[in-house]
């Protein structure tokens, strides 16, 4: 009998969305290419496996992000979440986990589902009929990716991905930069103050540049040819070409006044973008970096106006197969031009385990509600996993998306909320109150359940 739901992928998306419409009484099967084709990265053949770390990260749902994603990814019976508790590991107040027998039980879980087949098969083309869920993440098959840009025209899907990092909001120093658009172009106030500008004198950027220059670069597999994405060249390649590229590059000080120095014209500005509708994160407009984590906090504390900067993500680079989700996919993560396909996972631009999970769990509660004549609308962007969701179906600006990891930057603030001296720790609590307090509210519109079990276990 043909199965109510195909996936594409075993990884944390599929696995995870195969177990939630299972769950729903639905049967669906998954098409896992491995260990029939391999990639560099994998061991197994096993489901999700993890091929990074072991680690899922914070499991602090009061003052983290991801640990609040935990929160909501186990108050509705995630698969994930489960195998995690029972396979962890001591790591403080991360959650680590034994990745093989992490592995291992996921496989045999789903295997012993009576609504679950698995089939080890690679699709190498969209299926155009029935409902399917594409969750292949980002070592995606060259074949498989071939026909994704068939079906949503995109040029480049697989490259090497040079990313900018970016930045708290409000741990920039507006005593120093000051927000301004270049020759103050823009019909509104907000657009022509839509940047925040970074001066820096001659002296500064001398030596932030002898600094870029010198921080340790990430290393790449051998005979693994790098090919960047156009557009976003490493700020490190544009330094190497000359110590004035920058200045005509990202860090041209032209058409911009520093109302703090009116009368003093800075020698290259840093500018940083707005990166989501909220306002409270913005990144380093050009400022694709290869540099490692630890350097890149230092390299980029020497920057006026960021000393104390907090970063919601930093740069990096790094093989990557994504879609633009903003532009190609609607709110129930449908392809807009084929309705019957989902995404879910790495690939619709989501970063990181749990995160690639958890759009798993909507999209396979999207897809077996449509099965069943109903609509599973989005959660709030008030949650985790609404704010997630929110950020990738757009939330994020369409012309520069790019992959994201759950954090609170990605909320909408509470009005009037008063921090005092603990500053983030209670708008942080804040947050998460009102998202446990909205997921119960929408868990409960779809799963009784679930919501039971939560409150039984949790309180």
């Amino acid at each position: 009998m043909e199965p109510n739901i195909h996936i594409i992928g075993g990884g944390m998306a599929g696995t995870e969305a195969a177990w939630q419409i299972a769950e729903m009484g639905l049967s669906v099967c998954i098409h896992e290419m491995r260990p029939k084709v391999q990639t560099f990265a994998h061991q197994t053949g096993n489901l999700a496996e993890m091929v990074c770390s072991n680690s899922l990260r914070s499991d602090d749902d009061k003052t983290s992000a991801i640990g609040q994603l935990h929160w909501e990814m186990r108050a509705a019976d995630s698969l994930i979440m489960s195998i995690a508790d029972k396979s962890k590991l001591p790591a403080g107040s991360a959650l680590a986990v034994d990745r093989m027998l992490f592995s291992e039980t996921i496989t045999q879980k789903l295997r012993d589902h009576p609504l679950v087949s698995i089939i080890t098969e690679e699709i190498i083309t969209l299926p155009l009929t029935g409902s399917w869920i594409c969750a292949t993440g980002p070592l995606t098959s060259t074949r498989l990716a071939e026909s994704i840009q068939t079906f949503t025209g995109i040029k480049e899907l697989s490259f090497f991905d040079a990313i900018a990092p970016i930045v708290y909001r409000n741990s920039i120093d507006m005593n120093i930069a000051w927000n301004q658009s270049r020759y103050d172009k823009g019909e509104t106030e907000d657009e022509r103050t839509a940047y925040i500008n970074c001066p820096l004198n001659r002296n500064e950027y001398e030596e932030f540049l002898d600094a870029l220059l010198a921080a340790e670069k990430t290393e790449f597999h051998d005979g693994e040819t790098i090919n960047y994405f156009n557009g976003c060249l490493p700020i490190e390649v544009m330094a190497q070409r000359g110590r004035e590229t920058l200045r005509y590059g990202p860090m041209k000080p032209v058409g911009l006044t520093n109302p703090h120095k009116p009368h003093e014209k800075p020698y290259a500005v840093v500018q940083l973008r707005r990166d989501n509708t909220l306002g409270t994160l913005y990144n380093i407009v050009g400022f694709q970096t290869k540099m490692k984590y630890g350097a890149q906090t230092n390299v980029f504390a020497m920057i006026p106006g960021l000393a104390n900067a907090k970063f919601a993500r930093l740069g990096g680079i790094h093989r990557n197969t994504f879609i633009n989700s903003t532009k190609l996919l609607d709110s129930q993560m449908r392809l807009r031009s084929h309705p019957s396909l989902r995404f879910a996972g790495q690939i619709t631009g989501v970063e990181g385990y749990v995160e690639s999970a958890s759009i798993g769990l909507l999209a396979g509660r999207m897809a077996a509600y449509e099965c069943l004549g109903r609509t599973c609308v989005a959660p709030p962007i008030t949650t985790a996993m609404g704010a997630l969701i929110n950020h990738i179906t757009g939330g994020a600006d369409t012309q520069t998306f790019q992959p994201m990891n759950i954090n609170f930057g990605l909320f909408p603030e509470i009005i009037g909320l008063k921090c005092g001296r603990r500053g983030r720790k209670v708008r942080y609590k804040a947050y998460t109150d009102r998202a446990k307090t909205d997921w119960l509210e929408w868990l409960a519109t779809y799963d009784a359940d679930s919501t039971n079990k939560l409150v039984a276990a949790y309180g």
